[in-house]
């Protein structure tokens, strides 16, 4: 690993070290950061983000893309964001970063920064807002625009509704057609418009209904045990109380019964 010393800005006393080393990974394990020209950075600070580090390592050579996250990990190819109001993520803490070079000798020249001096994350020509001005320009940010937002939204449902309505069709294409083994594709709409109950679905209801099944006749079981044992509570009871009046009938008749 290599130190590389930054600072947010010239009047910064302490520097902060990003932790900077050649990224490598197994052949074909990360798709989205290629070996021998991705720099992966440690340590980065809240205040450093994507734009902050394509800068700093712009002197080395072209950035193709900064990707950064909040722990290390396989990466995969990322759909790009094509929602401008949802699925954003505000990061938080310290991160780690993935800086990919158009060449492999970027890399090599980003590591031997670390001989030169702090380098500036704040610039006059590119500065980085903290503070209220951070606050201010996250709430305006955050205000979302209604006639965008609503534009969106419609595109989304009619894409939605254009996936349901292909599906749909094909559904009723396939329906009663065997497949290659012979077997037909059974299906039934439920009680929701627009979602056919396939077979596993069907299955999985019989599951159910069976297990309640199950479970209704083991507590008529119960039921049933309970109702036989207070039957022979009872009779016990009863033979007893004969057997007692049977013994002081005898013993009346023996003369030897003083109940006062």
């Amino acid at each position: 690993n290599t130190s590389l010393a930054v600072k947010f800005a010239q009047r910064q006393r302490s520097p902060h070290c990003l932790l900077v080393k050649e990224h490598q990974v197994r052949e074909g394990a990360d798709t989205a950061h290629p070996p021998r020209r991705t720099l992966f950075v440690l340590n980065v600070p809240p205040y450093c983000g994507p734009d902050a580090l394509s800068r700093l390592f712009s002197r080395c050579g072209h950035v193709q893309s900064v990707d950064m996250c909040d722990k290390p990990g396989p990466g995969e190819k990322k759909d790009k964001l094509t929602s401008k109001f949802f699925d954003h993520k505000t990061p938080k803490g310290f991160q780690v970063a993935y800086v990919v070079f158009r060449k492999a000798a970027a890399v090599q020249a980003a590591k031997a920064l670390s001989k030169e001096g702090p380098l500036l994350i704040s610039t006059k020509s590119h500065p980085v807002k903290t503070g209220i001005s951070k606050w201010i320009a996250s709430y305006e940010a955050s205000i979302v625009n209604p006639k965008e937002l609503k534009a969106e939204v419609d595109a989304y449902m009619q894409d939605y509704d254009k996936k349901m309505a292909e599906e749909e069709a094909k559904a009723a294409k396939e329906e009663g057609v065997p497949d290659e083994e012979g077997w037909v594709k059974v299906t039934r709409k439920g009680r929701k418009p627009g979602l056919p109950r396939t077979e596993a679905a069907n299955l999985r209801v019989l599951e159910k209904e069976k297990q309640k099944r199950a479970r209704k006749e083991l507590l008529n079981f119960y039921a049933w045990q309970h109702r036989e044992t207070k039957r022979e509570h009872i009779a016990q009871l009863r033979k007893k109380f004969e057997e007692d009046k049977q013994r002081i009938a005898l013993m009346r008749a023996q003369r030897k019964f003083r109940p006062y």
